[in-house]
């Protein structure tokens, strides 16, 4: 079996990971109890996700780690406590207090040893560990500094296994703390080094996503997370269902990620629909394919039309069959608003699985017969990173709030050397766009920023 460890950190992780796994137990017919259901019981491929007590209950293979207790209480005390086992929620007493150092260097390295434990063993109870799912914000303390933390020592105790990364940027307009790019920045630093793929969510862009299609006024976080979860179940499908054309976690790393620094992927949903809404549309194949390249159905907030795509992964799941699919990307590719690089002429992998989509009960999504996600590989997400570094830039002129930083023991050189590789990043991101006719020497330019 390919098992998969989904590790949960700080407020954003454990709230996305809440909507996920509720999201799972629905689709496999696993009670908040952690019971099956005697109608799924056929089919066994969910194991990589869940792992089998004595007594014949369902536990996630999953971990969940947050510098205070309050939000993994929400969690012990909501509909699934019985669920997850109480080891595997891992608190400290203290906050992080949205700094990256004390996430990284004081607060966060006491948590550090018991969580690498329980991550010990859950691997050892894998009989073919595939690979880590984190989830975390990058804006905040505890998912920036001590998600990053826990990143690098992953990276080096697991080097040859996949590291998937969901991580939560800042929005462009609104934030939830003054600091949020010094965090983003000396964050995506590090995650520049130790993630294998990053896929990239935008509370804004979800927020608008959920106001838009779904009519919801004033979106909360559970409505935004559930929409995440949708994503992720997708993206997740062909590891737990059977599937005409299944996609491996490692495929997401081969055909997305063309140098090992341009990692950071955009994602899109389809269809976000209400229920008094889904009878009026019509949600074909070729629909679906055409929606989830409009830039309003991204999950972050970017101009796709002003980058170029290198690759493009298309997770169809339900009542999908590969002749729809194969006419739909062709369409796609012959109307022309849709640009690769010149150096990238196949661009599209696609992944089909059998299994429709599940909503949640009493939840804002309606139910529909087939679905698709799309994750994608383009030069326009520099625009998320251009705005950080700006913001950076600001405040880190006057060297305001630097203090707190350097007062939890980071040195103030490493905010320059994190700031000189997101510049980097930029750059790289600006030769793989370059045609290849304009300059030849782009693959080698980029590959020299690697070394």
């Amino acid at each position: 079996m390919r098992e998969i460890i989904s590790i949960h950190v700080g407020q954003a992780g454990v709230q996305i990971g809440e909507a996920c796994w509720e999201l799972y137990c629905l689709e496999h017919g696993i009670t908040p109890d952690g019971s099956l259901k005697n109608e799924h019981a056929k089919n066994s491929s969910f194991t990589t996700f869940f792992s089998e007590s004595r007594n014949g209950k369902f536990v996630p293979r999953s971990i969940f780690v947050d510098l205070e207790p309050s939000v993994i209480d929400e969690v012990k005390n909501g509909p699934y406590k019985q669920l997850f086992h109480p080891d595997q929620m891992i608190t400290g007493k203290e906050d992080a207090s949205n700094n990256f150092a004390r996430g990284q260097f004081t607060v966060g390295k006491e948590l550090l040893e018991p969580t690498l434990d329980k991550i010990r063993q859950l691997a050892d109870h894998c009989t073919g560990l595939q690979g880590f799912l984190v989830f975390h914000s990058v804006g905040g303390g505890t998912g920036s500094g001590f998600g990053t933390l826990l990143l690098q020592k992953l990276s080096e105790l697991y080097p040859k296994k996949s590291k998937l990364d969901f991580c939560v940027y800042p929005s462009p307009e609104f934030s939830t703390s003054v600091v949020e790019p010094y965090n983003s920045v000396l964050s995506t630093h590090a995650l520049l080094e130790h993630a294998d793929v990053c896929f990239m969510l935008d509370n804004e862009a979800i927020y608008e996503l959920c106001q838009r299609k779904l009519q919801i006024e004033r979106p909360g976080y559970t409505n935004l997370n559930r929409l995440i979860a949708q994503v992720i179940s997708s993206l997740t499908a062909s590891l737990r269902f059977e599937g005409a054309l299944n996609v491996d976690i490692n495929e997401f790393q081969v055909n997305l990620v063309p140098f090992p620094r341009i990692h950071f992927l955009l994602s899109s949903y389809a269809p976000v629909i209400s229920k008094d809404r889904a009878f009026h549309e019509n949600l074909s194949v070729a629909q679906l394919t055409n929606t989830v390249f409009e830039d309003e159905n991204l999950l972050v907030k970017c101009d796709p039309k002003k980058g170029k795509y290198m690759a493009v992964c298309m997770m169809y799941r339900g009542d999908v069959v590969p002749t729809d699919v194969s006419a739909a990307i062709s369409k796609v590719k012959n109307r022309g608003n849709v640009h690769f690089v010149d150096w990238c002429p196949t661009g599209f992998k696609c992944g089909i699985n059998n299994q429709p989509p599940t909503v949640v009960p009493g939840g804002d999504l309606a139910p529909v017969s087939r679905a698709l996600c799309m994750l994608a590989n383009s030069t326009a997400v520099k625009d998320v990173f251009h705005r950080l570094d700006h913001k950076f830039d600001l405040m880190y002129a006057k060297r305001a709030f630097v203090h707190w930083y350097v007062g939890e023991g980071m040195e103030e050189g490493e905010f320059t050397e994190a700031r000189e590789n997101l510049t980097t990043l930029e750059n790289d991101y600006n030769e793989v766009a370059k045609e290849s006719s304009d300059d030849s020497t782009t693959d080698s330019s980029v590959m020299d920023n690697h070394l």
